[in-house]
């Protein structure tokens, strides 16, 4: 399971590159992409942090499985 959420993290994290990349060349993305960037730095914001409360419940010898995905508005404001 933690090799898929991975797998998902690097699939987003290029998508955010290929953005980035977009805007730096000079010109602001479009609406469209300024969405879809922020979206994708939301999701990995949540794909982290189940990532971690995954690794910290199998760490306390708890079940890794049971955990949630934490809504934006919470994980948005977690120092990396």
């Amino acid at each position: 399971m933690d090799e898929d959420m991975i797998g998902r993290i690097d699939e987003l994290v290029q998508e955010e590159h290929r953005l980035h990349a977009r805007s730096s060349q000079g010109e602001p993305l479009p609406d469209e992409d300024r969405r879809r960037l922020s979206e994708v730095e939301v999701q990995l914001d949540q794909c982290w942090d189940l990532l971690r409360q995954r690794r910290a419940r199998r760490d306390a010898g708890q079940d890794p499985q049971d955990v949630a995905v934490r809504p934006s508005d919470v994980v948005e404001y977690y120092q990396q």
